[in-house]
């Protein structure tokens, strides 16, 4: 399968950014199966149910959250609602939504898609995301249930999210960081077959803070102090991911290539697309 991965939506610039280029990343790249962070698509925090709909009919197959799941109220119903938004396996265990589901993709094909929370540095002490992991890796094994499992570690710590890809080498087909909002140059395939990637990236314009307008998050580094809201950078988005190509009989990645397309950074991926 081919199988693309899309970092953390941030704000409109990264929804048009989506909007403008994944439909033409599908059709060259031949992709099987999309998946699209999107917990900060709407105005930097949580994902509202219109912009959730704009990303999928833009061709994203499922979308996962984060630690803002639920930051826009109307997903609380809506992620109920929605079988291709996933929020986080161990927050909550009251919170509404699955943390984990398996997707129909092309030629009968099945992906299992799921997105844990790391505990490092991380504002609430969520439940652990190995444990959480181990059932529903157990419940659909690549090669097996499933011919392709993605995991999306949603943390802080570098070191968290390598622990975790390492722990699911040889049963996920794909492990792969976001948050952080920096893209991460450690692109590789684990000896056990799981494609990795300590962080995406943003989606979102790269001449920013973290894909926010410089000037406040500045002027609190400097000062201590702040002035106004934090507010999404608006410039064109760099649509920043990782690329993984898989076996459908065992389910082990054979290619990981870094993806940046757009805006400032450098162009990367499978084949060049401007």
């Amino acid at each position: 399968m081919r199988l693309l991965f899309l970092g953390d939506v941030m704000g409109r610039s990264g929804r048009t950014g989506i909007v403008d280029r994944l439909p033409a990343l599908r059709e060259a790249w031949s992709l099987d199966f999309v998946v699209v962070n999107a917990e900060n698509a709407t105005n930097g925090a949580g994902l509202s149910p219109d912009h959730a709909k704009g990303l999928l009919d833009a061709g994203a197959d499922v979308l996962t959250l984060g630690d803002h799941a639920f930051d826009q109220r109307d997903m609380l119903r809506f992620v109920e609602t929605e079988p291709r938004v996933i929020r986080p396996l161990n927050f909550s265990k009251s919170a509404p939504g699955k943390g984990a589901r398996v997707y129909a993709a092309p030629g009968g094909k099945r992906v299992l898609v799921t997105q844990v929370l790391g505990q490092v540095f991380m504002k609430r002490p969520y439940d652990d995301p190995f444990s959480a992991l181990d059932p529903v890796l157990r419940a659909a094994p690549r090669g097996g249930a499933v011919q392709a499992a993605l995991v999306d570690i949603h943390c802080e710590a570098t070191s968290e999210k390598m622990a975790v890809g390492h722990y699911c080498d040889g049963r996920a087909s794909v492990v792969v960081g976001t948050h952080t909002h920096v893209p991460t140059a450690d692109a590789t395939v684990l000896p056990g077959g799981t494609a990795y990637l300590t962080d995406a990236g943003m989606c979102g314009d790269y001449d920013s803070v973290i894909g926010m307008q410089k000037e406040e998050p500045l002027r609190r580094f400097v000062t201590g102090m702040p002035k106004s809201r934090f507010e999404p950078a608006r410039g064109a988005a760099t649509l920043c991911g990782l690329y993984v190509e898989t076996d459908d009989a065992s389910g082990r990645a054979i290619r990981a290539v870094p993806v940046r397309q757009g805006g400032k950074l450098e162009t990367s991926g499978p084949s060049a697309v401007q």
